[in-house]
């Protein structure tokens, strides 16, 4: 599937501004999966919206980003990134415009839709330009602010939506959560043009965009996230049957895919799952973010309906999350390919530590204080997960060639959006449930939410276990047999440090970096 000269890669002078264009889309893009969380009351009122019409407002956005991320990675892949990412940025910032215009719920609903899909079409071209202007320890560094942004956008988003209701007022300062991304999308894409070099839109040879393929795994995503998405509304007889449907229609897409790939390119090269850094990363990845999405669900929702927070002071109790985040995912992204995955396993651990002492300081420190006697054990949290999110994408995506680094990084994300919808689905049952249970004591049912997030982050820490000791196995092979080429190295998974970049790193360059 892939092809690459592997010897020719010269850096581009501009990568890193470069970076910094892709890190605005990302930031936009991934700021409005959590910005709107605090305006939902805004927007109830300024309106008139139901809550069919406000679970819409936030499930049509991840619904329609998570359908389009592997199709997308995958045009990305064949026709160049450039022109990709700067169309997906562009549709993000008319229809962010849309949606502070809208005048009905309707009206917000479908320009959240289409926000949604331009994300989903932004998302993988951001991975496949790092693999493409990066190569060795430059990479690492680069996924690492990447991950800086994901942490950053992620927490911040309560705190920034807050702001701007406090300022504009709470019946149309919802508005402004959207007409925000409108300056800083202009500014992307006047700068991707003259920052991202033109060789990012080499097309490469003709190939078949696989359409039944794409038609597959579109069905297969929409049956399975949709009923996730739609938990709280829909019956479980409804929510079964179509999870049910959607692996189903899955597994006929991996079926398909490996048929296809007998006589073309496939969407999904299927072989990049023998890769254990691949495999085990993108498992990791599902697993974290069942739990990570989920922190903020719950602990949004604690603060402003259980301890009557308003939006402004619920986006502060989020901040510390967010600073540990951006600090440690730069640190993670200068040393994760000489410490490997290890790196990883010593982040979760610290989320898993931090998310005790959130719940701890909500047992022993109860009522209105919570904002304060969580800090700590948020900024411990924050902090791990820095050195999980960028890491991770690192370590995952090391092995794969630049040429399928798009549809490859689609994969990956898709993932996340899935293991997103199924943490905030099963957390927010056991959320609500527990408020029933406790006749509307929000911090025990918050507590009980939490139990299962750091479940989930705890899983994940198994699976980087897994993989920390699998990398040392093999690494202990190949130290017994020193005439033969070594089969893994710790970028792909092992905890054993080392001073040089790993080779694979470099091996799939595109050709000169010239424009």
């Amino acid at each position: 599937m892939y092809s690459g000269a592997g010897d020719d890669y010269r850096p581009d002078p501009r990568r890193w501004h470069a970076l910094s264009v892709c890190l605005i889309g990302g930031f936009m893009a991934l700021l409005d999966v959590s910005i709107v969380n605090v305006a939902l009351p805004s927007i109830r009122m300024g309106l008139h919206a139901t809550d069919s019409d406000l679970q819409w407002v936030l499930s049509g956005y991840a619904l329609a980003f998570g359908l389009l991320l592997v199709p997308a990675g995958r045009f990305g892949d064949m026709h160049g990134r450039r022109n990709a990412f700067v169309a997906a940025v562009a549709l993000f910032t008319l229809s962010s415009a849309a949606a502070g215009l809208a005048r009905t719920a309707l009206m917000l609903v479908l320009a959240r839709l289409i926000q949604g899909a331009a994300g989903g079409i932004m998302n993988p071209q951001i991975s496949g330009l790092i693999q493409q202007l990066f190569r060795g320890a430059e990479r690492g560094r680069a996924f690492g602010m990447l991950g800086a942004i994901v942490g950053i956008s992620t927490a911040i988003g309560p705190l920034l939506g807050g702001l701007l209701i406090q300022a504009a007022g709470v019946a149309q300062g919802w508005r402004w959560v959207f007409y925000v991304n409108i300056p800083v999308g202009v500014a992307a894409i006047i700068m991707a043009y003259r920052f991202i070099p033109a060789f990012c839109d080499n097309r490469r040879r003709k190939e078949s965009f696989d359409p039944v393929g794409v038609l597959l795994l579109a069905v297969g995503v929409v049956l399975v996230l949709l009923p996730l998405i739609q938990e709280q509304t829909w019956s479980w007889h409804q929510t079964w049957l179509l999870l049910a449907a959607g692996m189903a229609v899955l597994a006929g897409f991996v079926v398909w895919e490996r048929r296809y790939a007998r006589t073309a390119t496939p969407m999904v090269d299927l072989k990049l799952f023998r890769r254990r850094s691949y495999a085990l990363g993108t498992l990791l990845g599902l697993v974290y973010f069942a739990g990570f999405t989920a922190i903020f669900f719950i602990f949004t929702l604690y603060l402003q309906q259980g301890l009557g927070y308003s939006a402004l002071q619920a986006g502060l109790a989020t901040l510390p999350f967010a600073l540990g985040s951006a600090v440690s995912a730069g640190a993670g992204g200068r040393v994760v390919t000489r410490i490997g995955r290890t790196l990883i396993a010593i982040g979760l651990g610290l989320v898993a530590v931090g998310l005790a002492g959130v719940e701890l300081a909500v047992e022993l420190v109860p009522g209105r204080a919570d904002g304060w006697a969580t800090a700590l054990p948020l900024l411990i949290a924050g902090v791990g997960s820095g050195l999980v999110i960028a890491p991770n994408q690192t370590l995952t995506l090391a092995e794969v060639p630049v040429a399928g680094a798009g549809s490859a990084s689609g994969v990956l994300q898709t993932g996340q959006r899935i293991g997103a919808a199924v943490g905030i689905a099963a957390i927010g049952a056991i959320f609500f449930e527990g408020l029933e249970n406790s006749h509307g004591d929000f911090a025990t049912a918050f507590r009980h939410g939490l139990l299962l997030t750091i479940a989930f982050v705890l899983a994940a820490l198994v699976v980087a276990l897994i993989d920390v000791r699998a990398g040392r196995r093999t690494a202990r092979e190949s130290a017994g047999a020193p005439a033969a080429a070594p089969t893994a190295s710790p970028a792909a998974g092992s905890g054993a440090p080392r001073t040089e970049p790993p080779a694979n790193f470099a091996r799939h360059a595109e050709g000169p970096a010239t424009d």
